[in-house]
């Protein structure tokens, strides 16, 4: 067997293995998914603002008016010249 081989049948295993792990323990992948969900991003609060654009035809003037189109919490976001500005932006 070729090294490259070994190296190959070792990153399958561990691969596999790290999905098994992940299949077993549900409830730390749900709350792990939840956590990351309800953080928002620049780039969901800019696809909110274009979403609301082309839904109304008028730009958003505040960020209340996006909670419609993003399920995470975006209370920490607002809008400055037609973009999000906020952390991370």
């Amino acid at each position: 067997m070729r090294l490259i081989e070994m190296a190959t049948a070792c990153a399958v295993t561990m691969s596999i293995s790290a999905a098994s792990y992940s299949a077993l323990n549900p409830a730390q992948l749900e709350a792990q998914a939840r956590l990351v969900a309800n953080k928002a991003t620049c780039r969901t609060v800019n696809t909110a603002i274009v979403g609301f654009i082309a839904m109304n035809g008028t730009d958003p003037t505040s960020i209340t008016q996006l909670r419609p189109y993003v399920d995470g919490d975006i209370s920490r976001y607002r809008i400055v010249k037609g973009v999000a500005a906020g952390p991370g932006c």
